[in-house]
């Protein structure tokens, strides 16, 4: 009985122990597998900080409005006459749009005028026989106030005549026609759009922390979104002297170059406005600087040893101190110098002194003025 037992416990002991000592053995594979992953090069991109020319800009989304521009319209009311413009045409300051029937005021304006005519006679006809003392002052006084009330009727007449015809209050570009011919028009109905296209003015707003470095005359540059690629010139005119109490921004305008007309009031535009000289500061595409709660930092990768000894490629972390950003530039006011072999790629796999192998097949762009392209 006792050996039996003793057989039993000496056979569930070498099963235990083949159990614990293969599990064992797969536990120190597995770590040993890990180890070797963690420990491979990882593979990432690079590029060189270098030292380039920068130009501070501010930057703002401004608005159009034209030099000139209005809603045309009449005072007076009446029916349209006569139409002498198209939809879309150029005109010059003074050029005739448009007219009232006014049949009844011309005739009017005849009768007054005749009126007048007549009191001119008879005054120069009195003062005549005054100088030879056959009328007295008051009839030469009577007749001087006859005629200075008819001529004023006259000029008034005049106006409202006048009133009817619609001229183009300066040179500009035409809208679309509102009205047609034989139409009633009341007064203020507006009856065509007028711009004043080139040159144009962009209206925008910068806090109040811009104002010690934007100046009447200062240079401006302007871009659309439905131009890419393209920008237009002008400076700056007019800086409001009063900064906005809610948002604390300051109305700013500039005048800008639109010599082929393509702005045109209402639209937005991206203002960038130069601010002091130029300097020399270290850049990097955006896409190599990682943030974290600490700040931001680069991945830089320099000579060292793998853990065979043999020399290799390590990543290692950088807090760089960022300043502003242009394109998909970023420019770099501390912690980086010119020359250093930075990541633009895969850092999210990285962690410092970790070996990389460098593989720049695919790399972020790394343009100041990156133009949009459409597939």
């Amino acid at each position: 009985m006792i050996k039996r037992m003793l057989i039993m416990l000496v056979l569930v002991g070498a099963t235990l122990f083949g159990v614990f000592g293969f599990k064992s053995f797969v536990n120190g594979k597995i770590k040993e597998v890990m180890s070797g992953m963690g420990n491979a090069p990882q593979t990432v991109s690079t590029t060189v900080a270098k030292m380039t020319d920068w130009q501070h800009q501010v930057e703002a989304v401004g608005t159009l409005r034209a030099v000139n521009g209005a809603d045309l319209s009449l005072e007076l009311a009446g029916v349209v006459d006569k139409i002498e413009f198209e939809s879309g045409q150029d005109v010059e300051a003074g050029q005739v749009l448009l007219r009232l029937r006014n049949d009844d005021d011309v005739a009017k304006l005849e009768s007054l005028e005749a009126v007048a005519k007549l009191a001119k006679v008879t005054y120069d006809r009195d003062l005549k026989q005054f100088k030879a003392q056959a009328v007295s002052q008051a009839v030469i006084d009577t007749d001087a106030a006859n005629l200075k009330n008819n001529n004023a009727q006259v000029e008034q007449q005049r106006a409202i005549v006048d009133k009817k015809i619609l001229r183009a209050p300066f040179a500009g570009h035409l809208g679309l026609r509102q009205v047609d011919l034989g139409q009633y028009l009341a007064p203020g109905t507006v009856i065509v759009t007028l711009q004043a296209l080139t040159p144009i003015y962009a209206d925008f707003t910068l806090p109040q922390q811009a104002l010690d470095k934007i100046r009447v005359g200062q240079a401006v540059t302007a871009k659309a979104d439905t131009y890419p690629g393209k920008t237009f010139e002008g400076k700056i005119t007019a800086i409001n002297p009063k900064v906005d109490l809610a948002t604390r921004n300051v109305q700013v305008r500039a005048l800008l170059q639109n010599p082929e007309k393509l702005l045109t009031p209402g639209m937005f535009v991206t203002v960038d406005t130069v601010t002091g000289k130029p300097e020399k500061l270290v850049t990097l595409p955006q896409a190599a600087i990682s943030y974290n709660s600490y700040g931001s930092l680069v991945y830089v990768v320099e000579e060292g040893k793998g853990p065979d000894g043999k020399p290799n490629l390590v990543a290692q972390q950088t807090f760089v101190a960022v300043g502003a950003t242009r394109g998909d530039q970023v420019s770099i006011t501390k912690g980086l110098k010119e020359g250093a072999t930075v990541v633009t790629g895969g850092q999210m796999k990285l962690r410092n002194g970790i070996s990389v192998v460098v593989n720049n097949t695919v790399v972020p762009k790394d343009d100041a003025n990156p133009k949009p392209v459409d597939h």
